[in-house]
């Protein structure tokens, strides 16, 4: 499994991000070639070789007219730009899940809702070249899964907005943040932008344990200003993990409900794996008073947290949940497509372990394939087996 690591020596930040991946290998020419999709007139990108701290790394810039980046732009503009555009589907769903997380943000902390924000900041042109470009470079490199380190926020200054001064680490960029892994230095700057917290919170799984990875490439994206304390650097690391099992840190959210209409609990599971639950369960159980109840457990990633709690207050009956920071261990796998001298392409998962590959078929291809052809699901299953086993 291809993976990247943020390495946050100083943070992180859109355009930090975008040069990163740009040291790492990414092809400029190619980069501005997708870029040019989203139909944003003007644009360009200018990389450069710096130095902070004597370690090599890359700034990018972007080039734009004043009067483009000077748009006020809500998220249903920056939607639309990007629905329009031919960029692939994954890098559009990535981009617009960024944009997501920073449009709640901002709304939360204005105390208003997602339509009615207007925000200059991530409606700048720039912005929305950093966010789209740092996904189409995690499509290019074919990184399947993003880790972190706790992320560095800096305290105790101040930055200028077009709201006024605002502390640091700024409102939106706390609100992004909540519950994934942070530590608060004494560094009076800007570490983390809150473009930058949303690119973490939206594709990173979490920090890594003692994982061993077999790194590839190494790449040094520049912040803007060189920064005493430190360097001023975001560090992606790219390779292969390499070992038939990997940690990962999760969230048990579980509540215990009595008094809700059984015929719910089916729709409120497929609900959450559907919107970011990595599984969720349900166990009969007694409560007090001897009166019978469910348990309700859902697993996410730390970055899902939220929206798992949102989906269960919403769909439930349940007036408060317990929440259990806990890590699982995953056999590596990996999804490909076979081709099946009998049903053509095939989605299956290919498991790997100490060194023994096993082929699944998964179900809900061997369903449409039952459903297609007239067989039977264990009918199909014994074909598909009989072919790659």
């Amino acid at each position: 499994m291809k993976i990247a690591y943020f390495d946050t020596i100083s943070g992180i930040s859109g355009d930090m991000t975008l040069a990163a991946f740009v040291s790492a290998g990414v092809s400029l020419r190619e980069l501005t070639d997708e870029i040019k999709k989203l139909k944003l007139d003007a644009v360009e990108l200018n990389a450069s070789h710096v130095s902070r701290n004597g370690i090599d790394a890359i700034k990018v810039e972007v080039i734009a007219s004043s009067l483009q980046n000077q748009h006020h732009r809500g998220i249903k503009d920056i939607n639309n730009i990007i629905d329009n555009s031919s960029l692939k589907e994954n890098v559009k769903d990535n981009a617009k899940k960024i944009f997501a997380l920073l449009a709640n943000a901002e709304a939360k902390v204005h105390g208003t809702t997602v339509d009615k924000i207007h925000f200059h900041e991530v409606g700048a042109l720039d912005s929305i070249v950093d966010i789209v470009g740092t996904a189409i470079c995690v499509e290019k490199l074919g990184i399947e899964k993003i880790y972190s380190s706790p992320i560095k926020l800096g305290s105790g200054g101040f930055i200028e907005t077009e709201h006024g001064k605002l502390p640091i680490p700024s409102p939106a960029t706390i609100e992004i943040l909540r519950e994934y892994p942070t530590i608060l230095t004494e560094n009076p700057f800007e570490l983390t932008t809150p473009t930058g917290a949303a690119i973490i919170k939206a594709l990173s799984t979490g920090t890594l344990s003692n994982e061993k990875i077999k790194i590839e490439k190494i790449g040094y994206g520049a912040g803007s200003e060189d920064i005493l304390q430190l360097p001023n650097l975001l560090r992606i690391l790219i390779g292969e993990f390499q070992q038939s099992f990997f940690i990962e840190d999760v969230v048990i959210v579980e509540t215990n409900i009595d008094d809700m209409n059984p015929e719910i609990y089916p729709y409120v599971v497929e609900k959450l794996l559907q919107n970011g639950a990595l599984d969720a369960y349900l166990i009969p159980i007694i409560m007090k008073k001897g009166r019978p109840g469910i348990l309700l457990s859902v697993l996410a990633s730390i970055n899902e947290v939220e929206n798992v709690i949102k989906i269960i207050y919403n769909e439930t009956t349940t007036l408060g949940m317990r929440i259990i920071e806990t890590s699982r261990i995953k056999i590596q796998r990996e999804k490909r497509e076979l081709k099946s001298e009998k049903f053509g392409n095939v989605k299956v998962k290919i498991i790997n372990y100490q060194g023994k590959k096993r082929i699944i078929p998964e179900f809900e291809e061997c369903k449409r394939i039952s459903l297609e052809k007239g067989l039977s699901l264990k009918d199909v299953y014994r074909i598909l087996e009989k072919e790659f086993f």
